[in-house]
């Protein structure tokens, strides 16, 4: 027990607390002020401040001197004379390039040429008396100024000595003496950054220009590159400094790929295997090069050697076999030589570059399914062209329901390139155990690695079923029967995965037991999860494929309600279940939507006919009660129902009459107590609905010889249930009846030009106000305020129309706008009025 002190002590020890706290604030103010002071710029004689000393007799705001600092050593800073020096050079530069192209004319040949060389060398021999000063800057700039001046040379020699040389072939050879000059320019003068990057960049044009001044082919162009990209890496690999390694690697990057997309150009473009072996020969050249410096390379640049490398080996070698068979088989001959690539696990290679190899064979496996998922999507979507045609007859041969816009003869290769990949994906899943131990020196896949290896074989050998059979051109009756049967496998995977899911999570036992059970299963989940939604879109595709025909399109439609009722009571799992159970009430409504086109009923006719469905599953979920299916079917029959509106709605009696059977199988779901709170109102809105819709068709002018019947029972129902029961709703007790009177006599007090309709109803309302005001029934008040000030406005709006045309036209927005101020002005007041009448509101029963 907690000892509480008398109000007396209480407050004293409150008193004391406060003090303390008190004097704590005003002593660290006191620090805080100090402490301003102190980091504020001081005078040149003023003493120094450092942290005082911490003990007892220190006194806040004292001043400590401290011994005075080192002064900085004067000069410019390092940005500064950056700044200058870059200006000076640019500037110097720019001198330079105006006198060789605008003074030249003015000097003879002897003049020129000695002004350029003495200012030339004068630029090449500063750098070496700056860097003996230790002036590196100085010296980098002018290093920047010989570069150009060494340029400006060439353009001179090019000019004045060799007029008539080809401009490529002097070009290549200007690059080749500038790439030795400043190599031999930055090994000599190792202090600066310039020279040897600049030799880089000058090595990147002998051969390519040479190679195309003399008009060489294509493969020998790319020889060039592919030389010049060679030597790029070498520079990279053991070149010194980094700005050296950077523009080597920019050059690597730029020159290889140029030097890969011709040899692929040629190799494409090859007229038989002779043609392709050149460059098959620069292709596999570069992927050899490649590997050679994956081995040096820091593992992330060793895995895109590898990638290279494998990508470039089959170009090379699919590009000799491609020319050699027709052209729908070009790419499983790619598809094969990637996959030959898989046999690196074997290979001796570092590990970034055998990873990279793999990931080169994954990417020549994805480009050969790109290529052929587009005909699969076509054999499922190809029957949406049916919808418009239903049972216009059953179409010639597969291929006819699918349209013509497919040309299948180009897809004759695409379920062979299917099936070994869902192959490969199928024994990796199977044999995934050896799979790893084989593929450890490289890589560790895990569980999930597993799931998505039989994922991939499930989807693509359903997709290679249905493809080759659009490929043959198989009669449409095997057609729609083989759909079906792998619909029916589907279902059986995704029965049997979830089911072996459930069992695995609940054996699992312990942590090892635990991580074996996630391990075992996690594949078993992908595969359990792609069979499902690979059934789903199968049984959609095949329902589209049978509208062709009626015998075709029940035959189907009852056998996917077959399926999937079947597999919702066989599985386990709650999500499949739910799945399953709501695609069977769906086949099932499309199921009886045929059955009203049989019967050669109007849409309209038709609609009493799909609430069939809704009314099973509404038994159904009675049945089901609690369990968590009840809700997603019952849903899924709610929106067989809404169609059955929609249909109905061109015809009003038959529109009256579904709303009533709605209401109907709503008033049905509300007897059980979890469905009550919904189900009851959807009940009273859709008896409500089809009463005024009944009324409307009828032509009733007089709407309250009808309602009043029906409403006075139900309020005096309502009465005995507020006795019985003083905590039930007055929506619940008092709503359908009052709705029921109320709402038709104010649609038809609307349209009336007589005043005796909305007299009476205005009187209605307000007392039925007046009584939801004093008894505190919140239906009673908000449906007899609401009808009551939409009846007063109805009668008051032609005055209120002549009022508004006799107002100046600045009068009306000049009003709202005082509104709008004042409104705001007394924003908080009228907040707060607000949350009173909701919490008002909200205490009414």
């Amino acid at each position: 027990m907690e000892h509480v002190p008398p109000p007396a002590e209480e407050l004293a020890l409150l008193d004391r607390e406060l003090a303390q706290l008190d004097a704590r604030r005003a002593h660290l103010l006191t620090r805080r002020a100090w402490l301003v002071s102190a980091l504020q710029p001081q005078a040149p004689n003023a003493p120094r401040w450092h942290t005082p000393p911490v003990g007892h007799g220190w006194a806040p705001g004292q001043p400590w001197s401290a011994a005075p600092r080192a002064a900085k050593p004067s000069g410019p800073p390092r940005s500064a004379q950056n700044v200058l020096l870059t200006l000076g050079g640019l500037l110097l530069t720019v001198a330079a390039v105006a006198f060789t192209l605008v003074s030249w004319g003015s000097m003879g040949i002897g003049g020129r040429s000695a002004v350029l060389a003495l200012v030339t060398l004068a630029a090449l021999a500063a750098p070496v008396v700056l860097l003996r000063r230790k002036l590196a800057a100085t010296a980098e700039a002018l290093a920047a100024l010989a570069l150009v001046l060494t340029l400006l040379d060439v353009y001179a020699v090019h000019a004045v000595a060799a007029p008539d040389a080809d401009g490529l072939t002097f070009t290549a050879v200007a690059s080749a003496v500038l790439a030795a000059l400043w190599a031999a320019y930055g090994l000599a003068l190792g202090k600066l950054h310039l020279p040897l990057p600049a030799a880089v960049f000058f090595v990147q044009w002998p051969l390519l220009l040479g190679a195309w001044a003399a008009g060489a082919p294509a493969i020998v162009v790319g020889w060039a590159l592919l030389v010049t990209a060679m030597v790029d890496g070498s520079i990279a690999l053991w070149g010194k400094g980094l700005g050296v390694r950077v523009t080597a690697g920019i050059g690597l990057a730029v020159m290889g790929s140029a030097a890969l997309l011709t040899g692929l150009g040629e190799s494409l473009t090859a007229d038989g295997p002779l043609g392709a072996v050149l460059p098959g020969t620069l292709l596999l050249t570069a992927a050899v090069a490649a590997l050679a410096g994956a081995w040096r390379a820091p593992n992330g640049y060793a895995q895109v050697s590898g990638v290279v490398a494998g990508l470039a080996a089959v170009a090379a070698v699919g590009g000799v076999l491609r020319a050699a068979v027709p052209g729908a088989w070009h790419v499983p001959v790619y598809l094969l030589c990637g996959l030959a690539l898989l046999s690196v696990v074997r290979a001796p290679l570092p590990r970034g570059a055998g990873r990279g190899v793999l990931a080169a064979a994954g990417a020549v496996v994805a480009g050969a399914l790109l290529w052929a998922v587009p005909p699969v999507a076509a054999v499922l979507l190809g029957p949406v062209e049916l919808v418009a045609e239903v049972w216009a007859g059953a179409p010639d041969g597969f291929r006819g329901a699918l349209g013509e816009s497919m040309r299948w003869s180009e897809s004759a290769a695409a379920p062979v390139v299917l099936a070994v990949v869902a192959g490969l994906l199928g024994a990796a899943y199977r044999w995934w155990p050896s799979l790893v131990r084989v593929a450890a020196p490289l890589v560790t896949p895990g569980a999930a690695a597993r799931g998505a290896a039989g994922a991939g074989a499930l989807a693509l050998g359903w997709g290679t079923l249905l493809l080759a059979a659009a490929t043959l051109g198989v009669p449409y009756p095997v057609a729609v029967a083989l759909e079906t049967v792998l619909v029916a496998g589907l279902l059986l995977v995704a029965v049997r995965g979830a089911e072996q899911g459930a069992g695995d999570a609940g054996a699992a036992e312990g942590d090892a037991a635990g991580a074996g059970a996630e391990a075992a299963g996690g594949g078993r989940s992908a595969v359990a999860v792609t069979a499902l939604v690979a059934a789903v879109g199968g049984a959609v595709s095949v329902g589209l494929l049978s509208l062709a025909a009626e015998a075709a399109t029940y035959a189907v439609f009852g056998a996917l309600v077959v399926l999937f009722a079947g597999a919702a009571l066989r599985t386990r799992a709650v999500v499949e279940q739910a799945v399953f159970a709501v695609a069977a009430v769906v086949w099932g409504t499309v199921l009886t939507g045929c059955a009203a086109r049989s019967l050669e009923l109007a849409p309209h006719e038709a609609a009493p006919l799909l609430l069939v469905v809704p009314a099973v599953t509404v038994l159904l979920g009675a049945r089901l009660r609690l369990h968590p299916v009840a809700l997603p079917v019952e849903l899924a029959g709610a929106l067989g129902a809404l169609v059955a509106v929609g249909l109905a709605v061109p015809d009003a009696p038959f529109l009256a009459l579904v709303l009533a059977l709605c209401g109907v199988l709503a008033a049905g779901a509300a007897v059980r107590p979890e469905r009550r709170p919904a189900a009851g109102y959807v009940a009273a809105v859709l008896f409500v609905a089809a009463t005024w819709v009944r009324l409307a068709a009828s032509e009733v002018s007089a709407p309250e010889a009808y309602t009043l019947p029906v409403a006075v029972p139900a309020l005096a129902v309502g009465v005995l249930r507020r006795r019985k029961d003083p905590e039930a709703s007055s929506w619940t007790a008092y709503g359908p009846g009052l709705a029921a009177t109320l709402l038709p006599s104010l649609a038809v007090a609307w349209t009336d030009p007589d005043w005796v309709r909305p007299l009476l109803l205005g009187v209605a309302a307000l007392v039925i106000t007046l009584l939801g005001a004093k008894y505190r029934l919140q239906a009673l008040l908000l449906l007899g305020g609401a009808v009551l000030a939409l009846d007063t406005l109805h009668e008051l709006a032609p005055y209120v129309v002549q009022v508004a045309g006799a107002l100046p036209r600045w009068l009306p927005p000049a009003l709202a706008g005082l509104l709008l101020l004042a409104v705001g002005a007394t924003y908080e007041q009228r907040l707060r009025d607000a949350r009173k009448l909701k919490d008002l509101l909200g205490r009414m029963r």
